[in-house]
């Protein structure tokens, strides 16, 4: 028994060594998306300050596939001393888990949230072929011509097509989903007046709103968009708390020593508090989080049960 205890006593001593000792090489940040998208460009912009926090390089690989669950996976599985993290968004974190039939990890039980980035809402866009100048005019439209009015997304099981199934089943409308191969597609159909309508990510259909190509009718958050304040949330448009929002933030394996995992969330939220950070992260429509680990674990938990009542909902499966 004794030497049981002080083979214990070692090996906790030899992990809190290696916490103080950390970072002695290069950090590994994994990106589950491809290089240029919203993911990578906030990892990249947020691990310049990050290496200078460290005082070690921190470099950005890019792992997209299958919603981001390659790359998530590859966090996951990853030896779990400090050298790699992630990004851990809303798709590979909470939706993911009742979306696909076999995920290769767990997100609460193979990862740990270390920080959330950004909460970003989406904007309820109409393009110039439909006539409904309000969401109440939208969902009388609906009812009146069920299976007409179609939405776009950037895919099977996205904030945008996740959103639009949320209005399906909240207003008990038939409106038909058209997933796109990404955001800029539908966007670019949205315009051209091909699609009707679609929720938007903030950094893209914001452009397009003031530029006068699309019309906003509502936005997905529980506060006015400060870019479009005019624009009413889902809930001043009638549908009381109606909220959604694509998210990001940062993870690690989940046997990171704790000790790591409160110095990169330091790091990370002194980092977030900079004014060029947050200035890059208000400029694409999104609002600033931070936080605790708990808190970010708190957010993947509700998010995880509120999306799995959609996904059964509309009998959402993965392509």
């Amino acid at each position: 028994m004794k030497k049981i205890l002080v083979i214990l006593v070692l090996a906790l001593s030899g992990g809190a060594a290696n916490a103080q000792q950390w970072p002695g090489k290069p950090v590994r940040w994994i990106v589950p998306y491809a290089p240029g998208g919203f993911a990578d460009i906030r990892a990249r912009k947020m691990g310049v300050d990050l290496a200078k926090a460290l005082g070690q390089p921190v470099v950005i690989e890019n792992r997209a596939g299958a919603g981001g669950t390659v790359g998530t996976d590859a966090v996951a599985k990853a030896p779990a001393d400090g050298y790699t993290i992630g990004s851990g968004n809303l798709a590979s974190m909470s939706v993911n888990v009742s979306l696909m039939k076999k995920l290769p990890y767990d997100p609460l039980k193979d990862l740990q949230p270390v920080m959330l980035i950004e909460r970003s809402a989406l904007i309820l866009v109409a393009g110039p072929g439909l006539k409904a100048n309000s969401v109440q005019e939208l969902i009388a439209y609906a009812r009146a011509n069920p299976g007409k009015l179609a939405f776009g997304s950037s895919g099977v099981g996205g904030a945008h097509h996740l959103s639009g199934e949320m209005l399906k089943l909240r207003t008990g409308t038939d409106m038909v989903h058209i997933p796109y191969k990404g955001g800029a597609p539908a966007a670019t159909d949205l315009m051209a007046g091909h699609l009707p309508m679609m929720f938007e990510m903030g950094y893209s259909a914001v452009p397009a709103v003031k530029g006068g190509k699309t019309r906003a009718l509502a936005v997905t958050s529980s506060q006015r968009m400060p870019l479009l304040p005019d624009v009413p949330t889902m809930s001043e448009a009638g549908l009381p708390g109606f909220e959604s929002y694509n998210w990001q933030g940062v993870i690690a394996p989940a046997a990171t020593p704790r000790a790591i995992v409160d110095r990169l969330n330091k790091e990370l939220n002194a980092i977030l508090a900079q004014p060029d950070q947050r200035d890059a992260i208000l400029a694409t429509a999104s609002e600033p989080a931070g936080g605790t680990p708990e808190q970010f674990r708190e957010l993947i938990v509700s998010e995880t049960a509120k999306w799995a009542e959609v996904v059964k909902a509309a009998k959402i499966q993965a392509e």
